[in-house]
């Protein structure tokens, strides 16, 4: 009976193991890559189709936080879309991630669209990828970024992903959605003050009480040097390019609304505008039912990574990069 029970959980376990193998083997090769950036190096992964000599080239822009090149591996049925469709994907480590050097809490949205030119010059200078067809993949905070990078060089087209349009609007939205006490407001509204007068973190945890809520220094500093970001007088640089802007039916960090409003203002001129909704996502385009659960989104993570996404997400950004050729 013992030996019965054994076997049997040991046939279990080596099945697991063999489902975890096949959900997480890609259609795809990566290989690590350095990019030098003005004397700074990049560390990241250059994801390419297993056919074909020459591809197109999706160029990965994060949003906020301390992101890998791979994004813990959340990045990868998207890449896979990505070559499907006859297309490489780049990223990578945002500086201090995963051994990168330097501390992407010391950037700006400008640091950041030129750290993406470099990575675009790099690519253009490889024979695998073609330069006519390189374009942007941005989610979140990269709505600040996609648009001065397309400023600085020709790109083919972008992929943009729950971008925001104005920082500090987008912050109130964000703070109001989760349904804050008044000390909650009461601190935001402190906060934009401060802000406006470049205060110093000092002169915030003193305006706090000796309180801090979380903020460090570092993050600090990234705010000042932030929060005045706003993509309207940018995004007119994204006219004529083909652009599919992705939005959220839960989305609690940014106002869709306002992002599709300023993406169909500036681009009603000469514009190649695509918008899809998702109503069943969250602002990461992860289903908003697994994302609310812990539980499911490990689960859903390990066991059918290509599931987590709002239907149709996946099959929509690899028919936009087919339509293109």
């Amino acid at each position: 009976m013992r030996v019965t029970v054994l076997v049997t959980v040991l046939v279990l376990v080596l099945g697991l193991g063999g489902v975890l193998l096949w959900q997480h083997s890609y259609d795809l090769n990566e290989q690590s890559v350095t990019i030098n950036h003005g004397g700074h190096l990049l560390h990241g992964v250059l994801a390419t189709p297993t056919t074909g000599t020459r591809h197109g080239l999706v160029v990965h822009l994060h949003g906020d936080g301390p992101v890998d090149a791979t994004h813990e591996g959340g990045y990868r049925p998207i890449w896979e879309a990505n070559a499907k469709a006859g297309y490489a994907t780049l990223s990578w480590h945002k500086p201090g991630v995963a051994n990168a050097p330097g501390n992407w809490l010391d950037q700006s949205m400008t640091d950041r669209a030129e750290e993406a030119v470099a990575a675009i010059a790099w690519a253009r200078a490889r024979p695998d990828i073609d330069g006519d067809r390189i374009g942007l993949w941005g989610a979140s905070q990269a709505g600040w970024v996609l648009p001065k990078v397309v400023a600085r060089t020709p790109v083919r087209f972008v992929l943009a992903v729950s971008p925001a349009i104005n920082w500090l609007q987008q912050g109130r939205f964000h703070l109001l959605a989760g349904n804050p006490t008044e000390a909650q407001l009461t601190r935001s509204d402190t906060t934009r003050r401060l802000l406006a007068t470049q205060a110093s973190f000092d002169d915030y945890t003193r305006a706090m009480g000796g309180e801090t809520h979380g903020m460090t220094p570092d993050r600090w500093r990234f705010i000042t040097k932030n929060h005045t970001a706003d993509a309207t007088p940018d995004l007119p640089a994204l006219r004529g390019v083909p652009v599919l802007l992705t939005l959220a039916g839960h989305d609690r960090n940014v106002d869709t609304a306002d992002t599709e409003r300023g993406y169909r203002t500036a681009l009603a001129e000469g514009g190649a505008l695509q918008v899809k909704h998702y109503p069943d996502a969250a602002h990461s385009l992860v289903k908003d039912t697994i994302e609310r659960s812990d539980l499911k989104l490990t689960l859903t993570a390990l066991f059918a990574p290509r599931a987590l996404f709002a239907t149709g997400f996946l099959d929509d950004q690899q028919q936009f990069l087919r339509d293109l050729g």
